[in-house]
């Protein structure tokens, strides 16, 4: 009879330490066997040169080196979990499985569907919280229901987080508790049907100077001054406790709030999963969008004829990122200068943004398009001429991206301002009341 084990299945937590999930499994009774699955029916959906599965195959790389070196190694799969599982059970009898909790709609249906077909072979299944600090109901009102708008949230959230200390899970100290292993499955990207991307994510950085002076720099495109923190977030490549403690310990918590609203974005997701798919507030979804495809793609590939506009949409397709302050002006564009559906935007962030996770994604679209939670009213409207005299003063930034922007060759704009604002408020008008 072959001897228990236990199983950590990596997902969103793509490091050896401070991961929660992988503390507890390393700190269990049995040798623990890492295995990470290249989920198909998330895989299929995305281009053979994502860049993010390229970074993240890059991860699982690293963490396999790192394995190697104690005489140990993951085990990388590629299909649907059900299917995986079923294939690791043909060769190791399993007493449990370890993993940190997803909150996503998808995510939530996989890990019941786990859970159930492993209770069903007598294997427990534990998961825990690792990719934020306060998760589900952890921040509501005092009658157990959800905020709806960040202030309060983060008030609260910031009066609760006073009150503990940060737990670290010290998984890097019990990597001796993995088995030892002399063959390891581990997958190529053409293994699993994709080419390496030749879009790099960026690394991130999260100095001290840059905490304390990011309320002044922030909303700056131009300057080089923004972390670079969120797709290392979204892949948990970095501990959100440790970036948490160390936003917190600065005099200035602008950066800790940045990291506030992702969590509040996410159990907006866990409380309303139909915000995936609908206007979070009904009323909107009777907006009669215009839809036009034309101006879609024009509004895609940046040639609107608003160079603000036009740079953060180049930005975003040569490099995966598009700064903050850029991304509420070209999707406040698209949705109230061109009325086409945030749905539309947001499924070309999801193709795009290397820090695309859903939540987050989710909520500033409907909070630009004006039809979310704590969301922007629907008659504040960008003028994306003005912000560039508040944002990008020098032209620094659309010079970059949109070189062409003062020459014969540069788009016309694509609608008027003045034209497009009025009828913005007509049509959402007509909607809401």
């Amino acid at each position: 009879m072959k001897t228990p084990i236990n199983i950590f299945w990596y997902r969103r937590d793509l490091r050896l330490e401070d991961n929660c999930g992988l503390f507890h499994a390393l700190t269990s009774d049995k040798k623990v066997l890492p295995i990470f699955i290249f989920d198909e029916d998330i895989l299929n959906k995305l281009p053979k040169d994502d860049s993010r599965v390229t970074f993240l195959h890059q991860e699982l790389e690293n963490i396999q080196h790192q394995l190697l070196e104690i005489g140990s190694g993951l085990s990388v799969f590629h299909g649907k979990p059900i299917a995986v599982f079923n294939e690791v059970l043909t060769n190791h009898t399993i007493e449990t499985v370890f993993t940190n909790h997803d909150y996503e709609p998808y995510a939530i249906q996989r890990d019941l569907e786990i859970k159930d077909f492993l209770i069903s072979k007598g294997i427990n299944f534990k998961t825990y919280k690792d990719q934020v600090i306060f998760e589900k109901d952890e921040i509501v009102k005092k009658d157990g229901t959800p905020y709806k708008v960040y202030t309060p949230f983060s008030k609260i959230w910031l009066a609760a987080f006073k009150t503990q200390e940060i737990q670290f899970f010290q998984s890097e100290e019990n990597l001796v508790n993995f088995i030892k292993k002399e063959t390891h499955q581990f997958l190529s990207l053409a293994d699993i049907g994709f080419t390496e991307s030749t879009i790099k994510v960026a690394s991130y950085k999260v100095s001290k100077n840059l905490i304390d002076t990011y309320e002044e720099t922030r909303n700056f495109p131009a300057k080089n001054s923004t972390s670079k923190l969120g797709t290392h977030l979204r892949f948990g490549t970095v501990s959100v406790r440790k970036m948490v403690d160390k936003a917190s310990k600065s005099g200035n918590i602008t950066f800790l709030k940045e990291l506030i609203w992702r969590e509040f974005f996410m159990q907006i997701l866990w409380h309303f999963p139909h915000t995936a798919k609908d206007s979070f507030k009904p009323q909107y979804d009777r907006i009669v969008w215009r839809n036009n495809e034309e101006e879609f793609k024009a509004w895609c590939t940046g040639e609107t004829g608003y160079p603000l506009v036009d740079a953060g949409m180049r930005e975003l397709n040569q490099t995966g990122f598009m700064h903050n302050r850029v991304r509420m002006l070209v999707g406040s564009f698209l949705c109230k200068h061109l009325l086409i559906d945030w749905r539309w935007g947001e499924a070309y962030f999801a193709e795009k943004l290397h820090d695309y996770e859903q939540s987050s994604n989710i909520g500033n679209w409907q909070w630009v398009a004006g039809t979310g939670v704590d969301a922007s009213p629907y008659f504040r409207i960008f003028n994306p001429t003005t912000q560039i005299q508040k944002f990008d003063k020098e032209l620094k930034y659309i010079q970059k991206w949109v070189p062409e922007f003062q020459e014969f060759t540069y788009s016309k704009e694509i609608v008027e301002h003045k034209l497009a604002r009025e009828r913005c408020l007509k049509v959402y008008k007509e909607a809401v009341q």
